[in-house]
C-alpha cells in the first residue's frame, strides 16, 4: 500500500510518500509545498492544488492520511489551514484516493505508542521507523511523514469499519 502523508498549511504543505508493505515501511519521497507570503490566497491555493496534483499523479497512492485541524487562539491562521485542507482534500478526491484523517493525539499515539508524546520523540521514532538516517528539515515534512505512518499502524482497522469487515 503506498500513503500519502499530509500536513496541511498554506504557507507549507508537508508531504510524505511511504510504502507499507508485509509490516514493512519503504520511504518514497517526502518534502513540501511552499507559498510565498506576498501572493494572494487564492494563487497560493492554486500552488497548492498544482504541486500535490502532480505528487498523487506521480506517486499514485492508495490512501492519503491527512492531519485533522487542531487550533487554539488563532482563528485567521485556522481560517486559512482550513482553506488550504479543503483544497487538499479536493485533490485527493479528485485523483480518486482514498482519504483518512487523523487527530494530532492519534499520530503520537500510533507512532510513539504515548498521545502526549513530544514533537521530538515522535520525529524520532519517525526516522527509525523509516529509516532514515537524517530526517527531514522540515518539522511539516517530519510531521506528514508521522501521519502516513500512523496510518500504516491503524488504518487497517479504519478500514475494517468502512467496509463493515469483522
Amino acid at each position: 500500500m503506498i500513503i500519502l502523508g499530509i500536513d496541511p498549511g498554506f504557507a507549507i504543505v508537508g508531504y510524505g510518500v511511504i510504502e507499507y508493505k508485509a509490516g514493512r515501511f519503504r520511504t518514497l519521497g517526502y518534502g513540501a509545498v511552499t507559498t510565498p507570503a506576498h501572493i494572494e490566497m487564492p494563487k497560493r491555493l492554486q500552488m497548492i492544488y498544482d504541486e500535490l496534483t502532480a505528487i498523487m499523479a506521480k506517486y499514485r497512492p492508495d490512501d492519503v492520511a491527512i492531519e485533522e485541524l487542531f487550533f487554539h487562539s488563532n482563528h485567521t491562521t485556522a481560517i486559512a489551514v482550513a482553506e488550504a485542507r479543503g483544497i487538499i482534500l479536493l485533490t485527493a478526491q479528485q485523483a480518486g484516493v482514498r482519504i483518512f484523517e487523523y487527530t494530532p493525539l492519534q499520530v503520537k499515539q500510533a507512532v510513539v505508542g504515548y498521545g502526549r508524546a513530544e514533537k521530538k520523540q515522535v520525529i524520532a521514532m519517525t526516522n527509525q521507523l523509516l529509516s532514515l538516517e537524517k530526517g527531514p528539515k522540515l518539522d511539516d515534512t517530519a510531521d506528514a511523514l508521522a501521519i502516513a505512518v500512523c496510518h500504516a499502524h491503524t488504518g487497517a482497522s479504519r478500514l475494517r469499519e468502512f467496509y463493515n469487515v469483522k
